[in-house]
């Protein structure tokens, strides 16, 4: 990942800038409720990184262990690629009357709400490298945070405290089936970002308890 600079990045929009300063500052270390985290999802028209598009992004923040709900973005983006197959999976019409933006205007709302925040998302991959793929069509580097993916997490944890198999990629169905989560907003953006938070805090909150971490910074090793 490149490191952009004061000194290389004049020539880039002031969002990227004021995005990179959040890693270019020298922070002193942080207690575990001062974390910041961030729960999203995407919503797209496929799964080609090359040749789809996000159609929706949905956030919400978790803080003390305690999921913000006044504190969530959900965006729709103005639809430049449109695949019929999908739609009926998303249900994000290309006419629809939903209140769309720019691309352009999505990443820069969206870096401005995550701003240093630890990232979580479900089979994070793809949505890490869908945000990515959005920000270098607009000439940018790559996201700089952390991230955390329930699907590891949870098979990680599951394997230590109850032996699963840790070959399996659990989907996030499967997931709200194990852990007794409802589904009744799936398949939306912000419906999914907000399924994933229940997630993760489902399974820190059994991790601690089964005293297999102390601190939520031991997450990062488990990826």
């Amino acid at each position: 990942m490149q490191l952009w600079s004061k000194n290389n990045n004049k020539n880039y929009p002031d969002f990227w800038k004021e995005y990179l300063e959040h890693f270019n500052t020298q922070k002193s270390k942080r207690s575990q409720n001062e974390f910041r985290f961030v729960a999203f999802d995407t919503e797209t028209t496929g799964f080609n990184y090359e040749e789809d598009r996000i159609l929706s992004i949905g956030a919400v923040a978790i803080k003390k262990n305690r999921i913000d709900v006044s504190d969530q973005l959900e965006i729709y983006l103005q639809q430049t690629v449109f695949n019929e197959d999908t739609v009926e999976i998303h249900g994000i019409r290309k006419n629809s009357e939903l209140d769309k933006i720019s691309e352009t205007m999505a990443l820069q709302l969206f870096l401005e709400y995550i701003g240093d925040a630890v990232l979580i998302a479900h089979h994070a991959s793809f949505d890490r490298t869908m945000i990515n793929k959005a920000l270098r069509r607009q000439g940018l580097g790559d996201l700089k945070n952390r991230i955390l993916d329930t699907a590891i997490l949870f098979k990680n944890s599951k394997h230590f405290l109850y032996r699963t198999d840790t070959r399996k990629s659990y989907t996030l169905d499967e997931l709200c089936n194990n852990l007794k989560i409802s589904q009744s907003d799936r398949h939306t953006a912000s419906g999914d970002a907000f399924i994933t938070a229940l997630a993760f805090l489902k399974i820190t909150s059994k991790l601690k308890k089964d005293k297999k971490i102390q601190d939520i910074r031991e997450l990062f090793v488990l990826k």
